[in-house]
């Protein structure tokens, strides 16, 4: 394991880009396929697939969090949505990548409280429309640019109040498609919840989108 991918204490392994997979989502000579192909399509330019791994334990404080964001992790999953990164320092936040889908693909298996990935349904109706009032009046090669902070902090504060929280268990030969605006996160480990050694291990590619206008133009 590259140790800079090891967070939370040794509880979470975030690992971008860290599957020699190739453009086409093959490993070691198996294809990237099952159900979900029929949803996404055939790709030639998929990203390494990242690997995210939680262990006993998680969370554990980040290195550099605050106090309000390790809180944030506890109570509420420390729920994004993909492609808003925050900057800076008060943080401001930005929707730097706009993403075609979020496919998920365990690779261990464990019981249901060992850190699921956890969704916010009917969420990305919500946070689609809160980019789109924030972006559209902008020209959008400046859209990365424009600060997006108190439209996102209120677009989630309504799907916390107004989604429910949905976990999400799979095993090994399962997949999970998410769409690209879902909120979601990762749940704490539970006292009683099991894995091998390897922890709670899920590959994910997140292609990014070739509309530019995607977040407006797609389907929802």
């Amino acid at each position: 394991m590259v140790k800079t991918w090891l967070q939370c204490e040794g509880t979470w392994f975030v690992g971008v880009d860290a599957l020699p997979t190739d453009p086409e989502g093959t490993i070691g000579g198996v294809p990237l396929q099952g159900p979900f192909t029929d949803a996404i399509g055939p790709r030639d330019d998929l990203h390494p697939a990242q690997l995210s791994i939680t262990f006993p334990g998680y969370p554990r404080p980040r290195a550099g969090e605050t106090d309000a964001a390790f809180r944030y992790r506890q109570r509420r999953d420390a729920a994004h949505m993909d492609g808003v990164r925050a900057e800076g320092s008060p943080k401001r936040r930005f929707f730097q990548e706009r993403h075609d889908w979020i496919l998920g693909l365990p690779l261990t298996e464990t019981s249901p409280g060992a850190s699921p990935l956890v969704v916010w349904e009917g969420s990305h109706h919500i946070l689609q429309a809160a980019m789109s009032q924030a972006l559209s009046p902008h020209p959008k090669d400046t859209w990365h640019k424009i600060d997006v902070t108190e439209v996102y902090v209120a677009a989630r504060k309504t799907v916390f109040e107004t989604c429910a929280r949905v976990p999400v268990f799979a095993r090994p030969g399962e997949a999970i498609l998410l769409h690209p605006y879902l909120l979601h996160g990762v749940a704490p480990w539970q006292a009683a919840a099991s894995a091998p050694k390897d922890g709670r291990m899920i590959a994910y590619f997140r292609p990014e989108s070739t509309e530019s206008d995607a977040f407006i133009t797609r389907q929802k």
